[in-house]
């Protein structure tokens, strides 16, 4: 578990997978749609995807000739019951990481990055 938890916790702790995160709260997208917010190439927005992937926070999916990313929101219960074990977290509720996404883009925004 602890291999899992540095995984997630290594993906969390970039603005742009967190981003990334965010957009993906909406709906299932194809890998040039999360890429098209982000100044970056498409190798470089691969590379993140590949990080978020292997934490377990996304799936990627080939349909057809497109690769289509999908949050899996489950793959945040094991940080969440670690965070638990210090007794001044609750399970992550989805809403307020949704919440604390948005405004960390935001945040990230009027810094201009």
């Amino acid at each position: 578990m602890t291999d899992r938890l540095d995984l997630v916790f290594a993906a969390l702790s970039d603005p742009t997978r967190r981003s990334i995160l965010t957009l993906l709260l909406e709906d299932d997208m194809a890998v040039t749609d999360v890429a098209e917010p982000f100044q970056m190439s498409l190798a470089a927005i691969s590379k993140h995807l590949q990080v978020l992937t292997r934490a377990g926070l996304i799936e990627q999916e080939k349909r057809g000739r497109v690769k289509w990313c999908k949050l899996e929101p489950s793959a945040l219960l094991d940080a969440s019951i670690w965070m638990e074990s210090f007794g001044q977290f609750e399970h992550v509720n989805l809403d307020a990481f949704e919440t604390f996404l948005e405004q960390s883009e935001a945040v990230l925004s009027d810094d201009g990055t």
